[in-house]
C-alpha cells in the first residue's frame, strides 16, 4: 500500500491544515534522479572503457584478448554491483551503523591479507589485491565506503568528545593512521588520501574543535610532503608534474601527462569523434582505467567533460541535501554518512580529474563509476545505495512512518 502525504517534498504543510483537500503526496518512494544519473553514468563509462580498450589487444601485452574483452567484463561488473546494490538498499541504516566497527576490522585484516605470500596480487609493482581464485576484490577500494560508515558512528559515539583531543580525535587518528600505514606499504597513497579527507570531513562535520582541525590538517600536509620527499619514485614524479614537457620528464615520468594534455588539446570543443582517439592507440597508458577523462576530452571534447564534471558535481550535491534531511530530522548518523560519501565521491573525482587535467601530480585513482574495475564499481553502487536508503527512509520518517 503506498504512503499518502498531504505536501510536497521540502513543504511546511501538516496533516491537519491539508487533510481536506484530498490531493495524493508528490514525495517519490526513493530518489530516481540519483539512480538515473548514477545508471547513466555507469553506461557513459561502459561505452567510453570500450572505446579507450578496443586497440588494447594490437600490443603484445594484450594479445591474448579479444577487443571487446573490457567492455564485457566492465558489463558484467556493472551487473553484479547493480544487483549487489539493490541487496545493500534493503539493509536498514541503523543496521549498517551497528555493523560499522565490524566492517572496519574485517576491511583492516583484508588489507593485511595483500602482503600475505600466494594470497597477495602484485600488479605494475603494487601490492592491491587479493587472490580468491573467483575474483580479486581490491581492499583499499572497501576501504572507502567502510571509512565513512566508520567514521560517521564514531563521531556519533563520540559526540561529547569531540571537543577534546585524547578522546576525541587520537583514536580516530590511530585507526587511520594504521590503514594509512597498511596503504603505504602497498604503495596506495592516492586511496590513502581519499580515505583522510573521509574521515577528516566527517569529523569536522560532526564538531571536532576548530582549532584541533586546522593543526591536524597542517600536520597532514606535512606527512604527505615528507612522504613524497623520502621516496625517490614520488619525488621524481612531482618534479616531473612541474615540468612535464621537459625532455626526459616528457620520456619518464611526465610522459601520461603530456600525452593526457595532448588528447585534450586534440579534442578542443566538441571532440574528434567518438571512437576517433589517437592518443589510446598505445601511447597514453592506463586510458582505459586513470585517464579515461582524457580519452572524452579528445573524443568528446570540452562539451564532453563539462556533461562528466555536471553529473558528478549533481550527484556530489544530492549526497550533501540528503544528509543535511537527514540531521534536519535527528538522523545524525545518517546524514553524516550521507555526506561523508559525497565527501568521498567528490574528492576521488577531483583528483582523477586534477590529474588528468595536469592540475594534480599523477596518482593512480580511477573516475567513479566510469572507469574500467571490478572493485571499483561494486563499492560505488554499494555506497550510493547506502545514499538511496538513506533518503528512503528521510522521507519515510516525514511522512510519519518507520523505517
Amino acid at each position: 500500500m503506498a504512503f499518502q502525504f498531504p505536501f510536497k517534498f521540502g513543504g511546511a504543510s501538516s496533516n491537519a491544515l491539508s487533510a481536506g483537500r484530498g490531493r495524493p503526496s508528490k514525495m517519490m518512494e526513493y530518489d530516481q534522479p540519483l539512480v538515473w544519473v548514477t545508471l547513466l553514468l555507469m553506461l557513459f563509462g561502459m561505452v567510453m572503457v570500450y572505446s579507450a580498450s578496443i586497440s588494447l589487444p594490437d600490443s603484445p601485452k594484450f594479445a591474448a584478448y579479444k577487443n571487446t574483452y573490457f567492455v564485457q567484463r566492465q558489463a558484467i561488473y556493472i551487473g553484479v554491483s547493480l544487483v549487489a546494490g539493490l541487496f545493500a538498499f534493503r539493509i536498514r541504516v541503523e543496521t549498517w551503523q551497528k555493523a560499522a566497527p565490524w566492517l572496519f576490522g574485517a576491511t583492516l585484516i583484508m588489507l593485511a591479507m595483500v602482503f600475505v605470500p600466494g594470497l597477495g596480487v602484485t600488479v605494475n609493482g603494487g601490492k592491491r589485491w587479493i587472490n580468491l581464485i573467483i575474483f580479486k576484490p581490491q581492499p583499499s577500494e572497501m576501504m572507502k565506503v567502510v571509512a565513512v560508515l566508520y567514521a560517521a558512528d564514531y563521531t556519533v559515539r563520540k559526540q561529547e568528545y569531540m571537543h577534546q583531543l585524547t578522546k576525541g580525535f587520537l583514536p580516530m587518528a590511530g585507526a587511520i593512521g594504521l590503514v594509512g600505514l597498511l596503504l603505504l606499504l602497498e604503495p596506495d597513497l592516492g586511496a590513502f588520501g581519499v580515505i583522510v579527507c573521509i574521515a577528516m570531513g566527517i569529523l569536522f562535520l560532526g564538531g571536532i574543535n576548530a582549532v584541533w582541525f586546522g593543526g591536524i590538517g597542517a600536520l597532514l600536509v606535512v606527512i604527505f610532503s615528507t612522504i613524497i620527499a623520502l621516496s625517490p619514485f614520488r619525488r621524481a614524479r612531482m618534479f616531473a608534474y612541474l615540468d612535464p614537457w621537459q625532455e626526459d620528464n616528457a620520456l619518464n615520468k611526465a610522459y601520461q601527462l603530456t600525452h593526457s594534455l595532448i588528447a585534450f588539446g586534440r579534442g578542443e570543443l566538441f571532440g574528434v569523434g567518438l571512437g576517433g582517439s589517437v592518443e589510446k592507440l598505445h601511447y597514453l597508458p592506463e586510458a582505459h582505467t586513470d585517464f579515461l577523462l582524457a580519452v572524452i576530452g579528445e573524443e568528446l571534447g570540452l562539451a564532453g567533460v563539462l556533461v562528466t564534471i555536471a553529473l558528478f558535481y549533481w550527484m556530489v550535491k544530492r549526497a550533501f541535501d540528503i544528509g543535511r534531511q537527514a540531521i534536519a530530522i535527528d538522523q545524525t548518523f545518517a546524514g553524516l554518512a550521507a555526506k561523508g560519501i559525497g565527501i568521498w565521491i567528490g574528492v576521488q573525482c577531483f583528483i582523477n580529474m586534477g590529474v588528468n587535467l595536469g592540475l594534480l601530480p599523477t596518482k593512480g585513482l580511477t573516475l567513479p563509476l566510469m572507469s574500467y574495475g571490478g572493485t571499483g564499481v561494486f563499492i560505488n553502487c554499494i555506497g550510493l545505495a547506502i545514499l538511496l536508503r538513506i533518503d528512503y527512509e528521510n522521507r519515510v520518517l516525514m511522512r510519519g512512518g518507520r523505517p
